[in-house]
């Protein structure tokens, strides 16, 4: 397998909130990843599937260094991402995108949407002039659907579905490897997220992406991944070929959220 990323022993605890008789004790922290490894292949569909809380957010924030690891190993595209910084780690970093949850919250309301989109060229190729920013966000926006006005307006004038169109073409501007999607269509009604998913099937064949899709149903999941983890407590149970973990899965944990499932659609 070539692998765009390869994560070994991954780590991280957080304080837990509480009153004054908790602190300085072991009960005062809990682990929301624990040693979890796996790789994911370039132009691959790498889905994580758990229930709210099982860690699944502050793994795919520690794999684009949005919050630091305790400990463990992390390689993307062959280097060592966990020893970069300043500018080496900006370099690193365009290459690796994030798509949110929450297209709303994840947009300032205060900017239009073409400085929105065009935000990450300003940072990573200051070189450009405002008429390349222009062309750039003009072409990514009417990619994934939006038209030419679009750049004009302000997140609050768009649909759930639009914002999260407009939050795609954010991540694709720079022209990424990797794109983390953190249930992107979760806070969309069935329809509307069944667009937005085929969107990013077709981005992920035009731009030769690579996806690591977050999310809690297994529905979802069953329509994009390639390969599949479920993961609970911080820990992967399970992973295999989307095929076999949904039809013929290892795990009593596993087979007992895909029983509650009514149907799956077929792979």
């Amino acid at each position: 397998m070539d692998a765009l990323l390869t994560v070994r022993g991954l780590r991280k605890s957080f304080h837990r909130s509480g009153g004054v008789f908790s602190l300085g004790s072991n009960i005062a922290r809990f682990t929301a990843v624990d040693g979890v490894s796996f790789a994911v292949a370039r132009g691959e569909t790498f889905a994580i599937v758990g229930e709210s809380g099982c860690g699944k957010t502050t793994l795919a924030r520690m794999l684009l260094r949005l919050i630091e690891p305790d400990g463990g190993e992390l390689r993307f595209d062959g280097r060592d991402l966990l020893s970069l910084r300043g500018k080496e780690l900006r370099s690193q970093r365009r290459q690796m995108q994030m798509v949110f949850q929450d297209p709303f919250a994840s947009l300032n309301p205060r900017m239009r949407v073409g400085e929105i989109v065009a935000e990450p060229l300003a940072i990573h190729e200051p070189g450009l002039s405002a008429a390349e920013r222009r062309a750039r966000t003009a072409a990514i926006l009417g990619r994934v659907g939006l038209d030419e006005d679009a750049a004009r307006r302000y997140p609050h004038e768009f649909s759930g579905g639009q914002r999260q169109r407009i939050g795609i073409a954010r991540a694709l501007i720079l022209q990424p490897k990797l794109i983390v999607a953190d249930e992107p269509v979760s806070a969309l009604d069935v329809s509307v997220g069944a667009q937005v998913l085929l969107l990013l099937q077709e981005l992920q064949r035009e731009f030769a992406l690579t996806y690591i899709f977050i999310s809690h149903s297994l529905p979802v999941v069953a329509q994009v991944a390639t390969r599949i983890a479920v993961m609970r407590a911080g820990q992967f149970l399970e992973v295999g070929a989307a095929e076999q973990v949904l039809h013929r899965p290892n795990h009593e944990y596993t087979r007992e959220l895909l029983s509650a499932v009514p149907e799956l659609p077929s792979i």
